[in-house]
């Protein structure tokens, strides 16, 4: 018998390969099961298997993905809306532009109009001013060789008789007239032109004649200076191409709107000596 000690070895005993399986499920709320098997020592024993509840990934997946597309839907239309604002707000922006675009334009034209209008009205005043200017130089040049004395016989011809009847009534308004302003194109009641005072003259007789000279000359029967009588339409021009009218009132005199320097004067036929005249009443 040997003398040898029999040491026991310190190594521990082998222990065979552990086995693992793993079993996995994670669709459809499935369980997942987890299954552990070892042996120890040279025996080999029973497998270990344990249950493991795993938590499911889509129980609450359905209502995420709904609330989701609420959202974005809301954010769609939340877009929407406020491109819609903003082209509303666009198109009004032009809107306004071109209408103030528009008003600015037709004020402007006003205006022009206006001023070409007022420059019409003066440079008509003017002409017309020149015109009689002119027509009284050559008719006094025309008469000026027969003298005063000539002047006074022409006077002396000339009915003095008083007026009557209508004919009074529209001495009486021209003569209430005088001292008036006069003012190109004025019908009264303070301001007048030559042929604006005639026809108000004669509108108090019921007689409506024409507005302006050139009218106003033709639209009785012509008369000669020598046979005047008070009422009678005194003209300074041509008959039908006048430029300027009064009224005769008796006694070598006349009444008549003159122009913007003496107003409404009564004036004797010398001052300003008539081309023709008319016989209304």
């Amino acid at each position: 018998m040997s003398h040898t000690a029999h040491i026991p070895s310190h190594r521990k005993p082998r222990r065979s390969a552990s086995k693992t399986a793993l079993r996995a499920g994670v669709a459809g709320g499935m369980l997942s099961t987890i299954a552990v098997a070892g042996a120890a020592g040279p025996a080999q024993a029973e497998p270990v298997t344990q249950t493991i509840e795993m938590p499911t990934i889509t129980a609450g997946l359905s209502t995420s993905v709904a609330a989701s597309a609420q959202a974005t839907q809301a954010v769609a239309l939340d877009l929407e809306t406020r491109a819609a604002e903003d082209a509303a707000a666009t198109t009004a922006a032009k809107t306004a532009k071109k209408a103030k675009a528009e008003a600015v334009r037709k004020a402007e034209a006003e205006k022009k109009a206006k001023a070409a209008a007022e420059a019409e009205k003066k440079a008509k005043a003017a002409a017309e001013r020149a015109s009689r200017s002119a027509e009284r130089t050559t008719l006094s040049a025309s008469t000026g060789s027969s003298g005063s004395s000539g002047s006074s016989t022409a006077s002396a011809s000339v009915s003095s008789s008083s007026a009557t009847g209508s004919a009074a009534s529209v001495v009486s308004f021209a003569q209430s007239q005088v001292g008036d302003a006069y003012v190109s194109g004025g019908t009264g009641p303070n301001s007048w032109d030559c042929s604006g005072l005639v026809q108000a003259a004669f509108r108090t007789v019921g007689v409506d004649l024409p507005r302006v000279s050139q009218d106003q000359s033709t639209a009785g029967t012509q008369v000669s200076l020598d046979n005047l009588q008070p009422g009678d339409i005194l003209y300074w021009g041509g008959a039908g191409s006048a430029y300027h009218v009064g009224i005769y009132v008796g006694g070598g005199q006349f009444v008549g709107a003159q122009n913007s320097s003496t107003g409404v004067v009564q004036k004797s036929l010398d001052y300003d000596p008539p081309s023709g005249a008319v016989r209304v009443l």
